[in-house]
């Protein structure tokens, strides 16, 4: 069995799949009368010949060490995660391989960041952690297939982040 270990989410180690949504300096600016700080376009939606649509996830808890069994991707659009409750996401994702997903790796999203995963991105399901957790999700609505899943002959055997 393959086991990997949970990294914590950041911008650099998470642009081959897709952004990281999170406060930073870059393209920040004030509004409101000063009350407001603005943290502009911080991620690259693609909804294709769709349109956009806002939809609430409501997933079970989830706990380590996590079986990852499937993945799944979106070939049309973009899907963005945005935490709602304070939970933080366990993100599992591969990059492509001829067609199929490649070596997995698994992030840890804090509850003050989101992720918007590029189109075409494996990915698992919803997985949050240690409680139930409630996500905004920003997704591609339109015809066509956008949903291919891959079943893993063994399951990824997913740790925490050590420490």
């Amino acid at each position: 069995m393959t086991e990997i270990t949970a990294q914590p989410l950041t911008a650099g180690a998470f642009a081959p799949f897709g952004d990281v949504l999170e406060l930073t300096d870059r393209d920040s600016l004030t509004i409101n009368a000063g009350m407001c700080q603005r943290h502009h376009d911080l991620a690259q939606l693609d909804f294709g010949e769709g349109r956009a649509g806002i939809s609430l996830f409501d997933g079970k808890a989830r706990h380590f060490p996590y079986a990852l069994d499937m993945v799944e991707r979106h070939p049309l659009g973009s899907q963005a995660f945005i935490p709602m409750n304070g939970v933080p996401l366990l993100v599992s994702v591969c990059p492509d391989k001829d067609g199929a997903p490649g070596t997995p790796h698994a992030f840890i999203m804090r509850p003050d960041q989101a992720v918007n995963l590029h189109k075409g991105t494996w990915h698992g399901v919803l997985a949050p952690i240690a409680a139930q957790g409630l996500y905004a999700v920003v997704d591609r609505i339109g015809g066509g297939e956008n949903l291919e899943e891959f079943r893993f002959a063994d399951p990824v055997l997913v740790h925490p982040p050590s420490g």
